[in-house]
């Protein structure tokens, strides 16, 4: 049988890639800090959860022997506290590289992000860059990394949080950056072409882009998804001067919704003119054909909540 280690198994790529594996003949061991938070992952039977801190060369290796594959799907949004760009994405990108070596696992397939190179505004793009770079750099290891636009899907961090706010705007909605472009992509369309790579030899020491079919501008995605969630709100495009100010607010508050680093990473737009779903034949799906699938639940939702506020004050 097949094993496969997991660093970042959790969020919300490891998840879906996890319920893809589960239709397979591979064992999945994932790498968490806190194994209790997330054991409603131990539904699916193959699957092992190992609490391992930190996250030092030494201690993955341990757990990383015997794996075939080592998959680290680690990033973050935003900083707080230990966990920063730095830290996240390069630091520990070095240290899952190193730890596959020391533990003989020949194959490791690393998360990056479209749009990321040493020149980009942002240091989360810059940081993403660095790890892509240092992965591909450590000798011992057949790495195969993967650049994706924004992916959607069922409990995506993307449209389902701003059909959130959209929900708590007073009837309108002042959106930062609203010229950025971006081209989302199907979460299932990734993990399929992730899981296609590994036994293909032709992948190794390549860097592949993912998107989906259409572009739009972000004005454009929270148009339609206030449109899916049966919203009617009126989105206000704030320039680049209120567009950083938001941010620079935004990230004061609890779960920092938006931040400095965040208006800097619209800066590059996330789309590209190479995209690989294609090469490992797939077709991308769009978002029209998807989002209503569980977006449009939500509008039911408000619509049942409605009728029962309006039963209780009958």
């Amino acid at each position: 049988m097949t094993t496969i280690a997991m660093i970042g198994g959790t969020g919300f790529v490891g998840r879906a890639l996890i319920a893809r594996l589960a239709r397979t003949n591979i064992a999945v061991r994932i790498i968490t800090r806190n194994r209790e938070r997330h054991r409603n992952l131990l539904v699916f039977p193959q699957v092992q959860l190992i609490e391992v801190t930190p996250h030092g060369p030494a201690a993955l290796s341990k757990y990383f022997l015997g794996s075939d594959v080592v998959i680290n799907l680690s990033g973050i949004l935003n900083e707080q506290g230990p966990d920063n760009f730095q830290a996240v994405h390069a630091i520990l990108a070095q240290n899952v590289a190193e730890a596959c070596v020391k533990s003989g696992v020949p194959r490791l397939l690393h998360m990056c992000a479209l749009g990321a190179t040493p020149e980009a505004p942002s240091a989360y793009l810059r940081s993403k860059a660095e790890g892509e770079h240092i992965v591909h750099s450590v000798k011992g290891v057949e790495t195969t990394s993967f650049r994706p636009s924004v992916i959607f899907g069922p409990h995506d961090n993307f449209f389902n949080r701003f059909a959130q706010l959209l929900r708590i705007s007073p009837g309108f909605f002042p959106l930062a950056c609203p010229t950025a472009k971006f081209a989302p992509v199907y979460i299932e369309d990734v993990v399929e072409a992730m899981i296609r790579t590994i036994d293909d030899k032709t992948t190794i020491g390549r860097r592949y882009e993912f998107c989906g079919p259409q572009v739009y501008t972000l004005k454009e995605l929270v148009e339609y998804t206030a449109s899916v969630v049966g919203l009617r709100r009126v989105i206000i495009p704030l320039d680049d001067r209120l567009s950083l100010l938001q941010g620079r607010i935004m990230e004061r508050l609890p779960g920092r919704p938006f931040s400095t680093d965040n208006y800097l990473s619209t800066k590059v737009d996330s789309i590209t003119n190479n995209n690989a779903l294609p090469k490992f034949d797939i077709t991308p799906r769009s978002i029209k054909s998807i989002l209503p699938s569980y977006l449009g639940s939500q509008r039911k939702s408000a619509r049942l909540s409605t009728f029962r506020l309006t039963a209780n004050r009958d």
